[in-house]
């Protein structure tokens, strides 16, 4: 074992999360404009970083004896280290006109994290990095400043710190039983499958992230109380790792399949009833999660190739609905789709913008989703999973009903509110053009991102007549549908309202645990108070109080039942004890007390000596 106690090596220069985490530095330390300068140059040089790594490069850093890999680049590394280097760009962009040092350094921070997620080498430096996701990006959430965002953050990082929490669990339970070797990132999917614990505790702390169902309403929860920039940065990091490492270590895992086909199916009720518009984003960011997830599961080469396409594409449309919906809060201080409306009156280009991301996901033929999600749902078929598959066709149409309709429909055109906001910010319109040029670049250039994918997504071609006609349909049915309920009066209206979610039945748990606690550590404490407190302590306290009295008192007791009357010297008790307060006692008495302490040592140390 080596005895430095920390010392590195770089075969690949300077880690991928550098530039970030500089970046995240000067603006805190820079502040105000200059701040958000380096909001846009982190991720840029960051980027060109990415750019100039090799296939099989790593860094190691010995660490007490241990040597941990804290970066390793692949195929899959690289383009996820893309991706988060694109959404940092954008994102920091779209938040220019921040002044709020906290959000704009811990922003770079929580890019740097997820970049380290993309490029982690080991198990240890995996941990680190999904903790610093946890602690980085809350601030998204808190720089809001209501009392209702602080809660929201808390609910998030209870969820995402049990997440780091159990990840590491996991690594110790697979550590104690495999050695040095559980250590690496290789599949765990056989593991998995026959039963591993550790292996298991590790997808659950994955999943997590990931908002399987269940464990989702973080994510609702959190994105829907952050500031009008905040689901910008965070529904591009956190979920993604969580995909990123779903596919390194669980490729082909079958229970993923099922998993995510109810994450792309239950959503859609939720969010078509849902009233606040970034809740349904949220909900359809769920949805579209499912996607992945099934594709992970299948785990052929071409279905690993959708899910990491899909998450590529994903990122970009869905930031671009957030960043239309950060500008509509931000210029009207609303996000209820019952109190929006009218607003491509006076907001044209956000609302030309919000259309071609509800394209997107609506994956519509020539836009970003269609060349990703079609991969996974082809494969699904392919591989005989009928049921899921009908799922995935069946969440298609749903989520162009919430997300592709839904939102723009009630946001920018349905009644007028009468509300006449300012056009979105120029560092935001810059954004979401950005996000809408890739969108659209993506959709009608499948091959360039097919290119960067780890298996060059097998030579598929998503513009066949089977696939463009087949997605077309089921868009054009759920459009008439929508009309139609609409026309009919059956569609949910939008009203100001809560819906509840699984997280009730844990607010209720909670404050029922909470309540039982209460009974018995209050009921506890109030028996040991009573025996304690007020019953020995406070007895003692009194005697203590006037101990001189006490004790002399006792000694004449004592005195008398030996037969020897009085009261030390005074004529009686009273006397006595006046005097014993001011200290006053009788010389031989005194003389008696010398004599026996005096005895004692003698007695002690005659005893000692004969003892030796």
């Amino acid at each position: 074992m080596s005895m430095n106690i920390l010392s590195s090596t770089f075969e690949m220069g300077a880690h991928p999360a550098t530039s970030l985490l500089i970046g995240g530095l000067l603006a805190a330390i820079l502040r105000g404009r200059y701040a958000s300068v380096v909001l846009i140059l982190a991720p840029l040089f960051g980027l060109l970083h990415v750019h100039g790594l090799e296939v099989g490069g790593i860094s190691t850093m010995n660490l007490f004896g241990y040597e941990v890999v804290g970066a390793s680049v692949d195929q899959q590394a690289k383009v996820f280290g893309y991706l988060f280097h694109i959404a940092a760009l954008v994102a920091g962009i779209y938040s220019f006109h921040l002044r709020d040092t906290w959000q704009v350094s811990m922003a770079l921070f929580y890019a740097a994290t997820a970049v380290g997620v993309a490029f982690a080498g080991d198990m240890l430096s995996l941990f680190l990095w999904w903790e610093g996701l946890a602690i980085t990006s809350v601030f998204q959430i808190w720089g809001q400043k209501t009392k209702t965002a602080e809660d929201a953050g808390f609910r998030y990082l209870f969820f995402h710190v049990s997440s780091g929490l159990l990840l590491l669990f996991g690594i110790l339970l697979r550590y104690h039983s495999e050695g040095s070797t559980a250590l690496s990132l290789d599949s765990l999917t056989g593991a998995l499958e026959s039963g591993d614990t550790g292996a298991m505790v590790i997808l659950l702390a994955i999943g997590i992230k990931a908002a399987f169902p269940g464990l989702h309403v973080w994510l609702k929860d959190g994105y829907a109380e952050a500031t009008p920039t905040g689901p910008v940065w965070l529904c591009a990091f956190t979920t993604k790792c969580a995909v990123c490492m779903l596919a390194r270590l669980f490729p082909g895992a079958e229970i993923l399949i099922t998993v995510g086909g109810v994450m792309a199916m239950f959503p859609i009720f939720y969010a078509v009833i849902e009233n606040d518009l970034r809740r349904v984003l949220c909900y359809s960011k769920i949805n579209q999660i499912g996607f992945m997830v099934v594709g992970i599961g299948v785990g052929t080469e071409l279905a690993i190739d959708g899910a990491i396409a899909h998450a590529f594409t994903h990122v970009i449309y869905k930031g671009l609905l957030f960043m239309s919906m950060g500008a509509v809060l931000f210029r009207t201080g609303e996000i209820r789709g019952s109190h929006l409306g009218g607003l491509y009156k006076s907001m044209p280009w956000t609302t030309g913008f919000c259309i071609i991301g509800a394209a997107s996901i609506s994956a519509f033929p020539l836009f970003s989703g269609f060349v990703s999600k079609s991969i996974i749902i082809t494969e699904t078929a392919r591989n005989g999973h009928s049921l899921v598959w009908l799922c995935l066709l069946f969440a298609s149409a749903g989520v162009f009903h919430h997300a592709g309709i839904k939102i723009p429909f009630f946001a920018f055109f349905a009644h007028d509110s009468g509300l006449r906001p300012k056009e979105a910010p120029i560092n935001m319109l810059l954004a979401m053009g950005i996000s809408s040029f890739l969108c659209v670049f993506l959709g009608c250039n499948p091959q360039w991102l097919y290119d960067l994918l780890p298996n060059g997504a097998m030579g598929y071609h998503p513009y066949d007549a089977t696939h463009v006609i087949t997605q077309l349909e089921i868009l054009l049915f759920s459009a008439l549908a929508f009309t139609l309920l609409n026309l009919w009066g059956k569609y949910p209206p939008e009203l100001p309202s809560v819906n509840l979610d699984v997280d009730w039945i844990y607010r209720k748990l909670g404050r029922g645990f909470l309540g039982l606690g209460a009974i018995f550590w209050n009921g506890t404490n109030n028996l040991a108070h009573g025996l304690l407190v007020s019953g020995l302590t406070a007895k003692v306290c009194i005697f203590a109080k006037s101990a001189q009295v006490n004790s002399a008192e006792f000694f004449c007791n004592l005195l008398k039942v030996f037969g020897v009357s009085g009261s030390l010297g005074a004529k009686n008790d009273q006397i006595m004890k006046r005097r014993v307060r001011l200290g006053i006692y009788p010389i031989g008495l005194t003389a008696l007390f010398i004599l026996l302490i005096i005895l004692s040592f003698l007695f002690a140390f005659a005893t000692k000596r004969v003892l030796n």
